[in-house]
């Protein structure tokens, strides 16, 4: 999952953002393709708050300056709220059913993972419709993590696990998920990690409006 101070950290590091960057930050955001991330660091380099600052005190700043430009950061939540894309509607139901997991969970995972792209990279170099790591992947048998077959199939054989890890505990699976078994184990139950707490408490939300 890829979050702001992911986005600062590409911004900050580069002066001129490649198309490429450009590219992975407008599907990230999901802002519209008119919009420009240079024009961002431009404005935000102007603050002195942004001046000399760590990628994760600089992070107020870009959600700042994206409020003031009418895209508040929470826009990609706002924007994956909406259907199941029917592309995938088959493929979700088919892995829901074939790992048996909670209803509406796999394609509220999918929403806050990668608001339904199947070609969504995050710099951390997760992969595909359930954002899975190539390690990650290579275990679960997913051998291309951008076809959404064996995107779906993996993300969802992995949830399993997870949930079997945890007695049929959705919040812990979800920790797991986002910030691995080990981080959960090592605190018994959700890390104090405020991405992951949020994480957890979004996917639930979408979870109640599947």
């Amino acid at each position: 999952m890829t979050s702001i101070t992911d986005a600062v950290a590409i911004l900050r590091t580069r002066a001129q953002i490649s198309a490429a960057n450009q590219a992975r930050l407008l599907t990230e955001f999901r802002l519209p393709t008119s919009y420009r991330p240079t024009t961002l660091a431009r404005s935000a380099s102007t603050s002195s708050l942004a001046r000399g600052a760590s990628a994760a005190s600089f992070a107020p700043v870009l959600r700042q300056v994206l409020l003031q430009q009418g895209m508040a950061a929470n826009r990609s939540e706002q924007s994956q709220t909406g259907p199941v894309p029917s592309a995938f509607g088959d493929l979700i139901a088919e892995a829901t059913r074939r790992y048996n997991l909670p209803s509406g969970l796999l394609p509220s995972v999918i929403k806050a993972e990668s608001g339904f792209n199947p070609r969504a990279v995050s710099p951390a170099g997760a992969k595909g419709l359930m954002q899975l790591m190539d390690g990650t992947a290579r275990t679960l048998g997913v051998r291309d993590s951008f076809d959404p077959a064996q995107n779906i199939d993996g993300g969802a054989r992995f949830l399993r696990q997870l949930l079997d890890r945890y007695g049929g505990d959705v919040r812990r699976a979800l920790a797991a998920y986002n910030a691995g078994p080990g981080a959960v184990d090592r605190y018994g139950g959700i890390p104090p990690y405020p991405e992951t707490q949020t994480y957890v408490s979004r996917i639930l939300g979408y979870m109640t409006r599947t």
